[in-house]
């Protein structure tokens, strides 16, 4: 069997824990799901939420977990992305526009591998820097 890719504990469905959220932009969302899924050596990142209000949303973006940046359609928000494993418990990604990193989405594991926090963070026009942390329990490994 080959090794297992560094990020491998990550894989799965994760659900928030909603009295984990501590945000400083925004109102946490009620309800939300995260798929972590490996696909011809790339790792793709399904979220799903409910927000405050009770609309549903959902994200999907896939990349090489290396830490180059690669193009993305984010508009005006976001050029650039990288997905970089940097460690067994740390896996995280950020969004570029016209070279300036403006998001970081960190998530690290705790100890038994069953609980994952996501650190998210935004550097505001002003140089301030805000945060958006949840943390998720795993539902199923692969």
């Amino acid at each position: 069997m080959a090794d297992k890719p560094i990020y491998y504990d990550f894989l799965g469905h994760w659900v928030m824990i909603p009295e984990s959220c501590s945000y400083d932009q925004g109102e946490p969302p009620t309800a939300a799901s995260c798929y972590i899924v490996e696909s011809d050596g790339q790792v793709r990142f399904i979220m799903e939420w409910t927000d405050a209000g009770g609309k549903k949303e959902e994200i999907e973006f896939a990349g090489i977990p290396n830490g180059v940046p690669t193009p993305f359609n984010g508009g005006d928000l976001a050029d650039e992305m990288t997905i970089t494993a940097v460690s067994p418990r740390e896996l995280n990604s950020a969004a570029f526009f016209q070279g300036r990193e403006l998001m970081i989405a960190q998530r690290q594991l705790d100890e038994t591998g069953q609980a994952m926090r996501i650190t998210q963070m935004v550097r505001l026009p002003d140089g301030q820097q805000i945060a958006n942390v949840a943390t998720y329990q795993r539902m199923l490994h692969h």
